[in-house]
């Protein structure tokens, strides 16, 4: 059965797509099928109404993610039907996302999320064009680097909450570098633990 949804720490994750434009090195899709007892791949993608049908049952949820198996980018009107619906119930909303929003849904993502979700994590994961090609492998190439901090800027310029991360495998000096660069957009940087 599909794991539309799943809680880790008190927060509802809502896994959309396995579809995703990057294979990065450090994904847990490399490493396993899923996270904790979950198992996340999708015979079938959800609808809208299947994930409100969830959140309607959940009254104790205060914070969703959308974050499964794939870049969530590749459903931005069934994200953002969700997303309307959950802000009805006072529900705190991020994407976590690898970026590349021009590159999937178009121009304009940005301004499609506001008043819609609260938060948007970025995965950074490189502090240049090349290493990030090697790291995250791309579908796009290198214009992915860029559409990624476009996508950035873009949400710190609408108002949103916006983290970029990176994995704390690449070491402390490329960390430094990472913050400086998200410094430089208006946003802030996570460091993430390998789970790998």
């Amino acid at each position: 059965m599909d794991t539309y949804v799943y809680e880790l720490a008190g927060k509802l994750y809502i896994n959309l797509t396995n579809k995703c434009n990057n294979d990065c090195a450090f994904c847990i899709r490399n490493s396993g099928d899923g996270i904790d007892d979950y198992y996340l791949w999708l015979d079938r993608e959800p609808e809208a109404q299947e994930i409100i049908t969830e959140l309607k049952k959940r009254q104790d949820i205060k914070k969703i993610v959308f974050c499964g198996f794939g870049e969530p980018l590749f459903r931005l009107d069934t994200l953002l039907e969700i997303a309307e619906y959950a802000k009805t119930l006072g529900i705190h909303t991020r994407l976590n996302t690898n970026g590349q929003a021009d590159l999937i849904a178009g121009e304009g993502v940005a301004a499609r999320l506001v008043g819609r979700l609260d938060q948007v994590s970025i995965s950074l994961n490189a502090t240049s064009k090349e290493k990030y090609i090697a790291i995250c492998k791309p579908k796009s190439g290198g214009s992915a680097y860029d559409a990624m901090l476009k996508f950035a800027k873009e949400c710190v310029e609408a108002g949103i909450d916006t983290i970029m991360s990176v994995v704390d495998v690449i070491g402390e000096q490329e960390i430094e570098q990472a913050r400086l660069i998200a410094c430089s957009i208006g946003a802030t940087l996570r460091v993430r633990k390998y789970a790998g």
